[in-house]
């Protein structure tokens, strides 16, 4: 029994190992494609933030944070009197979000680099909290949701943003399927605990919510259109910040991957429209509150 619960820890700790070298690896991409970015995913976020019970003043805890985009619309949101802590797994992503808040002055931003499973925070000391494009990546989501209500004062708000279903996700689908296919490895489980997809499956997040301990859990459905000027600047936005693929294409020779990027394009090419390219995405937003009187 203490080896199954041995393996499984050592298992976890191997995943999250590799999950921040990935991000520590992409974090100058994800952080040099920021404006287009925060254009695909400005009004999922301001839902988010809504959702979630921001206001003038609150303290709001920004979970897997990245390169801290959403991090400084929430500090717009709380404004001088509030705080806002932006916590990633990733150092390097932590050290470009703490630089992009100093550079838009924002003194109530602070930076910490923390597990979304284990936070490290006081009990009952924020009064919202959001974590967005990040759960899913969590080898135990549950556990992360746990934190994050942990974290909340009673009557505190928290909102997460996800990918829905592979079918409403066709561009994530095809860059994950291409990849394995030149990597000669199989079709994995879109639903596999810690991949882009994970939590898409319907009624699934709810249920962690649930679990949790949150109350009055609901799960908003948000179109999200990637819009950038052709298929090649989002496979230029693929190649820089695409933790999950470039995983894959790093491991392949030259040829093989220049193979599987040419494929991609080619799949992706039907998404040009006379305004450029539009890729489509559905995003989850599912809301709860730690029951209480309101913070």
């Amino acid at each position: 029994m203490n080896s199954s619960i041995d393996d499984a820890v050592n298992g976890r700790a191997t995943f999250k190992a590799s999950m921040r070298a990935q991000w520590d690896a992409a974090a100058a991409g994800w952080n040099e494609h920021g404006a287009d970015i925060r254009a695909w995913l400005q009004q999922p976020t301001d839902a988010m933030c809504r959702m979630a019970g921001i206001t003038t003043g609150a303290r709001v805890l920004d979970v897997a944070a990245g390169a801290g985009d959403q991090t400084l619309a929430i500090a717009r949101r709380v404004g001088d009197k509030g705080y806002v802590l932006a916590t990633d797994l990733s150092p390097a992503i932590v050290a470009l979000a703490r630089d992009n808040a100093v550079c838009a002055g924002f003194t109530q931003v602070e930076t910490r680099v923390a597990d979304g499973e284990d936070l490290d925070v006081a009990e009952s000391s924020f009064d919202a909290a959001v974590c967005r494009l990040g759960l899913m990546f969590f080898p135990d989501p549950l556990r992360g949701l746990r934190e994050m209500h942990r974290a909340l004062r009673p009557g505190g708000g928290a909102c997460t943003m996800v990918f829905s279903r592979p079918e409403k996700n066709p561009c994530v689908t095809i860059l994950m399927a291409t990849a394995l296919k030149h990597a000669g490895l199989p079709a994995l489980d879109p639903f596999r605990p810690g991949g882009l997809l994970s939590l898409g499956q319907p009624g699934r997040i709810d249920g962690l919510f649930r679990s949790a301990g949150f109350s009055d859990v609901a799960t908003t459905a948000v179109d999200a259109v990637f819009r950038l000027p052709s298929v090649d600047h989002y496979l230029a936005f693929v190649r820089s910040s695409a933790s999950p693929i470039l995983q894959i294409l790093g491991r392949l020779d030259a040829e093989v991957a220049d193979a599987a990027w040419r494929e991609m394009r080619e799949r992706l090419m039907p998404f040009t429209t006379d305004a450029g390219w539009e890729g489509p995405n559905e995003l989850l937003l599912t809301a709860g509150r730690r029951a209480g009187e309101t913070a």
